[in-house]
Order: C-alpha cells, then structure tokens, then sequence
C-alpha cells in the first residue's frame, strides 16, 4: 500500500507539471484536472503533533471521502437525467428517418442535406447519451473495487476522471437545449481589439492578450478545436488586435454574449475606481455545415490593403460595406483572392447577425444609424485593485476569484447570457 501510495504521488506531480500544447485541441480522455481533492490532499500540510504515517491516513480517508461524493453525484445526475434524455433524442431520430422514408431525397437536394445533417447530429447526440449511461456504471463500478480493495488511490483517480467526463456531457447537453438562435449550433469568430481609453491606455495591448489567452483557455478547457488567424502584436508589449477561430458547434451560441466592452478596473490613488483600459470584442458566427445565401452587389463594396495596419503581407484584404459603414479584413490566407472569401464571408455573417438583431427581414432593410457601435456596449468589468472582482455588466453575475476566470473559467457568464435571451 506505502508504494501504491508514493505511486499516486508522482503521478500526481507529473500531471500538475505537464506543459500544455500550443494548440488548443483536447479530448475528454486526456483531461487533466489541476488541483483536484486528491492533489490537495497529496500535498495538504503536516502538523507536527502527529506522526507521519496518521497524518497520511487521515488527509486520505478525508480526500478520497470528498472526490467519492463527487463521484457519487455525477453518477446519481446521470442514472436521472440520462435515460430520459436517450428516449426524447431517440423519438427525434425516429422522426427524422420517418422524414426520410417519406421524401424523395432527389426532389429537393437542399431540403434532403439538411435531413441528413440533423439525422447525423441526432445519432452522434444518441451515441454520446449511450456512452454517458457506460461511463457511469463505469465510475460507479470502479469505486466499487476501490473499496473493496482497501481504498486504492488509482482506481478512485480513474473514476473520478470517469465521472468528470458524465459531468462534462451533462452541461453541454443541457446548455445545447438552451440554443434556439438561428446561428447558435455555428462555430465562431471571436475578434479582440486593444482601446485607446482609460488611464493607462498603452496597457490597453497588455489586456488584449490577456483576454485572449482567456479565451484560449476557455476553449481548451471544453475541448473546442481553435486557432489565432490573424494577430498584431504591439511594440510596448501586447497585442493590438487578434482574431480567433472556434470551428466546434455551438461555439457562437455559447460565445455571443462576450461582444462589447471589457475593461479592466483599477485604482487611483489607492482609493478611486476608474477603468485602467478597455478592449472590445466581436463575436460572429462561423458557418461550418449551412451555407447562407447572401449576395451583395459589387458596388456595395469598397475593397482595399492599405487600411491594414502591420498586416505583414501583400495578400491582405479590407472590405467595407458602403450601406451600413461595416468594416472587415483578412490577411491570414495565402493569397488575395482566398483572403477575399474570407472577409467576404465575415461580411455577411457580420450582417445577417445585425440585421437579426433589427429584426429586418433582409441585409438591405438595415438601419446604418440604428447599429449599436460595439464600444458602446459594456460586458465586463474586471476588478484587480485593491480588491479583486469579475462583473458582468448585462446580467449581473458576479465572481470574486479573477485570477479563476482569467484562467477560462467563464461558464457561468455564458450560461447566464443564454438564460437571460
């Protein structure tokens, strides 16, 4: 047992020290938890009073007796929740081969692409409820032999990673259901810009880079696929502008609500709260499976490179759309033509969310002085001097641990932006 314990020790140790990749790009199976109950427990102090070997005993029967009550939990939410949920995604599969049976897939090729998607998305739902069922009696199952095999560290560590995973499918299952927009289930556009307000606007690029990063966290955290494809850094540090791609469904739905103003709080003079700097960011959606029939005439369009500050290549591109004053830009692609497709394709998704947002029915009904400028939109405010608080403007939440949400740990503003819609 002393030697299965100093093996969980290490493992622990090798775990917590593990460089991240440069990507973005996770699995479930390689999900590392940092500082979880059993790592605190591992590295939990030792007093004095007591000998080595009690102290060891006591900290591990307290540890293992908290992370078995998390596994408990997650296997309790699933043995609830998951068998009704596989009876209602099951009906929808039904219906959608029903659909199938009754259509003539070559009559309406667009219509039979768009059955076929749904019926694809629907399986992969009903797989992933199946295999949520396998994993809780897996964790369920393996806590079992721990016991029973005088409470072996490795096998608890297994199931707690099993029932990280129930949890995990849970909250995106039932935050999936909350995604009724029409371009909620696309990926997403996340695109960061330093300001050039507040008391310390050169600080502004620091801030931008912070955000990004919490982005790149974020998204790693939930096993989205991402990429930066455009960045410009900032002489003093930082980062001007930086332009992130999510090609995972439901990203823009999950994403939407981060639009507006983030601005980082600070105090002056030791007692007056006042914005230190301020970054805007825009979200727009990334088409991955519909494609928009959206066309805009030519002469609508100015197209130009020499409005791209330190874009670094010939190739890049500027559009700006000469209704409604849109501006968007590429420079990421390998030629102009393929940077053009690009903007023009942010363009229009830039547009079809404004015209959405003015309930008009068509790109051409939208109103250039009713476009609500995205710096005139507050989202966020982070407090680190003196005391250290996240706000989030538009709902309310409030969190106290700024370095956790700097970390990517953004759930429950997003959760809270999708509940209040």
């Amino acid at each position: 047992m002393a030697k299965m314990w100093a093996e969980s020790v290490c493992v622990s140790k090798a775990t917590s020290s593990a460089a991240l990749g440069s990507t973005w790009e996770t699995s479930s199976s390689k999900l590392i938890q940092p500082r979880s109950e059993i790592q605190y427990f591992l590295y939990a102090p030792i007093r004095a009073s007591h000998s080595v070997d009690d102290n060891n005993k006591a900290y591990k029967q307290l540890g293992l007796s908290s992370l078995k009550k998390k596994i408990g939990d997650a296997v309790i939410r699933a043995e609830m929740f998951a068998p009704t949920a596989l009876e209602v995604e099951e009906a929808r599969w039904s219906k959608q081969e029903e659909m199938i049976r009754d259509s003539n897939l070559w009559d309406d090729p667009a219509k039979s692409d768009r059955i076929l998607v749904k019926l694809a998305d629907v399986a992969k739902v009903v797989d992933s409820l199946k295999d949520l069922t396998f994993k809780a009696e897996e964790a369920k199952l393996i806590t079992e032999l721990a016991d029973m095999n005088g409470i072996n560290c490795g096998l608890f560590r297994q199931a707690y990673n099993a029932s990280l995973d129930v949890s995990k499918f849970l909250d995106h299952y039932r935050m999936s259901k909350l995604l009724k927009e029409p371009y909620d289930l696309e990926g997403a556009c996340v695109i960061i810009n330093a300001g050039s307000r507040g008391i310390y606007p050169k600080g502004a690029c620091i801030w931008a880079e912070q955000l990004l990063s919490m982005y790149a966290k974020w998204a790693k955290k939930q096993g989205y696929k991402g990429r930066v494809v455009e960045k410009c850094s900032s002489k003093n540090g930082g980062i001007k502008s930086a332009m992130i791609e999510f090609e995972s469904e439901c990203a823009y739905g999950y994403l939407s609500g981060e639009r507006g103003v983030h601005s980082l709080i600070g105090s002056q003079n030791g007692y007056i709260l006042c914005e230190a700097s301020a970054v805007c960011v825009d979200v727009v959606p990334l088409f991955l499976k519909t494609t928009y029939d959206l066309q805009i005439d030519d002469v609508d369009l100015v197209v130009s490179s020499s409005s791209i500050e330190q874009s670094g290549t010939e190739q890049a591109i500027c559009i700006q759309h000469i209704p409604t004053g849109i501006k968007v830009q590429s420079s990421a692609e390998r030629s102009r033509f393929a940077n053009k497709i690009k903007a023009l394709n942010r363009l229009k998704a830039k547009l079809l969310v404004i015209a959405r947002e003015q309930g008009v029915s068509s790109v051409t009904s939208i109103k250039r002085d009713a476009i609500v400028k995205l710096w005139q939109k507050e989202t966020r405010k982070y407090v680190s001097h003196p005391y250290k608080l996240v706000q989030d403007v538009k709902t309310g939440i409030e969190l106290s641990d700024l370095d956790s949400v700097l970390d990517g740990n953004i759930e429950p503003f997003i959760e809270a932006h999708i509940n209040m819609r």
